[in-house]
């Protein structure tokens, strides 16, 4: 695979819940909407990257989401894309839908998507997720999609593993055996800070790219120095309320931030 860039600094799009989850008014226009004025906003705090993610839809399927959303995302997504002026996107379709998040990426041009469970099997609210790194490759392939990176999740928030293991092993065998692109490590839930020591343990044990994705603020930025980047969504908002619109300022002051420890 050709090496393309990879942002140090993405913002996370919470989607409100669409249509056909339990919280949906029926009307896809405000989240179309928010996903094109979060994505502007991002684009002028100087993010590098956006991911977008049907965060409002909970309780969330363990698997194979209906069509319904297939199509929301699809459309939340092509909003996102033009109101970022061609930023770096991914897409995540919440719990675990891979393939339908690659057939998002492929309609609306975007660069990446986020798999929660790849490989191996977690005990989630959803129940069992499995992951299923062997379909997503060859679904990617089929698709003529190679371009389309898929960042992972190591020993993902939200979920307990079935028998532990060392992370740095998890870690290994994403990169090395689910041929994932770029890993992301996590505290238990959202908005919850990753373990520096988790942080360091998968960084030693891989040769791909590895991102923090839960828990940093302006305050523990230091902490996450050796990781290539992150990915935050919750400190964006006021009160850092996973879910709530993104403040312009927050996000603004968190860029500056991010650059300044970057130094």
């Amino acid at each position: 695979m050709t090496s393309v860039f990879l942002p140090s600094l993405l913002g996370v799009i919470h989607l409100p819940p669409l249509p056909g989850s339990p919280r949906s008014t029926g009307d896809l226009g405000p989240a179309a909407e928010r996903a094109f004025r979060e994505a502007e906003l991002l684009v002028a705090a100087g993010y590098d990257g956006i991911v977008i993610e049907n965060f409002g839809d909970a309780p969330f399927f363990p698997g194979p989401v209906p069509p319904i959303t297939i199509a929301c995302m699809t459309t939340c997504a092509r909003a996102a894309r033009e109101g970022s002026k061609g930023l770096f996107l991914g897409v995540n379709i919440l719990r675990n839908d891979a393939d339908a998040a690659l057939a998002v990426a492929v309609a609306t041009h975007a660069d990446m998507i986020r798999v929660n469970v790849h490989t191996g099997a977690r005990v989630t609210d959803q129940g069992l997720v499995q992951g299923a790194a062997h379909q997503t490759l060859r679904t990617r392939r089929a698709l003529a999609a190679d371009r389309v990176r898929i960042f992972c999740d190591v020993d993902v928030k939200h979920s307990a593993p079935l028998a532990p293991r060392p992370i740095e092993e998890e870690a290994h065998d994403l990169a090395e055996r689910g041929l994932a692109d770029a890993l992301l490590v996590t505290g238990s839930g959202t908005g919850r800070a990753a373990s520096e020591a988790d942080l360091h343990a998968v960084v030693r044990a891989v040769s791909v790219p590895v991102y923090v994705a839960s828990g940093v603020t302006i305050d523990n930025l230091a902490a996450v120095r050796k990781a290539h980047g992150i990915i935050v969504g919750s400190a964006l908002r006021a009160g850092g309320r996973a879910g709530a619109p993104i403040d312009h300022d927050l996000a603004a002051r968190f860029a500056e931030a991010f650059r300044a420890s970057r130094r």
